[in-house]
């Protein structure tokens, strides 16, 4: 993102909001869009990661769908992107299976007692809807837990253990995911492992989905080596390869506005902002991982070092600690970078506190545009 740019948006933006940059993501679809044609794939978006229904239209004609982790996000995926809708959950009610079969495309399972339970109500529906499993490589490639689908005692996916090869009447495709912000190296790596236990399945179906957790679009990716294991993987099984980017689709392309309310001191200095970590950055808070903000550093990097803390009630509902050329001021406003996945389609309203305003930053016309606002009646209407 351009600094002038950042001018713009830290002048004309109201906080807390976030701010999608166009431009960025215009740059990020067409990535995505000479990858899909290089490697002869198909990419959906990840709704879990980025769902922004209002910039879907810079992605349609680019992307083949999306995928969902509920009925409610197939649903959007239908209504407000169109093509593909895949869906995967770690289990499913009765209800979730007949509200899918009006929109998915495909289904996956996390078991084989979930794939029995199911298979003729969807191999009987009217409409067609194909059938896959979520396997488990139990290769880890995420450093931390809480995103590390094939960490010990995960729930997430089928391990060859307990892998049944003669029940597959009806199943079409295999699914796993072992990445988190990760390069294709460590995709070449699960590749292998994928290969080894599932070697003699994999020719007998029609598409095999590597789902997500790859930065396609970050600076130092190596997309050629992406390209290059997609396109032997189809050749040697002659299936269709599926993406799920979440975070690439966004990656680097929004930012997150606040300013300082007030200034405290308790042994260290404090500033408190007109935000919440606890609502609005609750990554910041899970992962855990310390974001960056424009013009700040390290603490001691520069001669201000200041602890951000949120507005809620909760003890723990603080950022971290920044340093700062200047001394910060009530009013001062601060830009928390690459702000656009995840953290947007987390936010909450514990202890009452307004969702952030959502806006659109047209770098052409360094216009900013809000396009939601929120409210006491966003907040009443959730609890009752």
């Amino acid at each position: 993102m351009e600094s002038r740019d950042l001018v713009a948006i830290r002048e004309q933006a109201e906080t807390p909001s976030f701010v999608l940059h166009l431009g960025d993501l215009r740059r990020n679809a067409q990535i995505l869009r000479e990858v899909k044609e290089a490697a002869g794939c198909k990419i959906l978006l990840a709704l879990k990661g980025f769902a922004n229904f209002r910039t879907f239209g810079l992605f349609q004609d680019v992307l083949d769908g999306a995928c969902a982790s509920s009925f409610n996000e197939a649903r959007l995926g239908r209504e407000e992107f169109g093509g593909e809708v895949g869906v995967f959950s770690p289990a499913y009610r009765d209800q979730d299976i007949e509200g899918l079969l009006g929109v998915a495309d495909n289904i996956i399972f996390n078991s084989f007692a979930q794939l029995r339970r199911y298979r003729e109500r969807i191999l009987t529906h009217v409409r067609t809807v194909e059938i896959g499993l979520r396997i488990n490589p139990e290769h880890s490639e995420g450093a931390v837990d809480i995103y590390n689908p094939c960490a010990r005692f995960s729930r997430l996916g089928i391990p060859i253990s307990q892998w049944d090869g003669d029940d597959l009447d009806g199943v079409t495709g295999l699914h796993f995911h072992t990445l988190c912000e990760q390069n294709s190296d460590a995709l070449e790596a699960t590749l292998a492992v994928v290969e080894a236990k599932w070697g003699d399945w994999l020719p007998k179906m029609s598409w095999v989905n590597f789902g997500g957790g790859h930065h396609i679009t970050r600076g130092d990716y190596d997309r050629a080596r992406l390209i290059r294991l997609i396109r032997n993987f189809r050749q040697r099984y002659d299936v269709d390869v599926y993406l799920e980017p979440g975070e690439a689709v966004a990656l680097n392309a929004g930012v997150f506005v606040t300013q300082v309310v007030d200034l405290l001191y308790n042994e260290r200095d404090i500033a408190i902002l007109d935000c919440s970590a606890q609502c609005h950055l609750p990554d910041v808070l899970e992962m855990p991982y310390r974001p960056e903000i424009v013009g700040a550093g390290m603490p001691g990097e520069y001669a201000h070092s200041y602890l951000l803390g949120g507005q809620t009630c909760l003890a723990g509902d603080v950022f971290g600690e920044w340093s700062f050329p200047e001394p910060l001021k009530p009013g001062d406003r601060l830009i928390f970078t690459d702000m656009a996945h995840y953290t947007m389609v987390k936010t909450n309203t514990f202890n009452g506190i307004n969702l952030p305003t959502i806006a659109h930053f047209e770098p052409k016309t360094q216009t900013l545009t809000p396009v939601r606002q929120f409210g006491y009646h966003d907040f009443h209407t959730r609890l009752g």
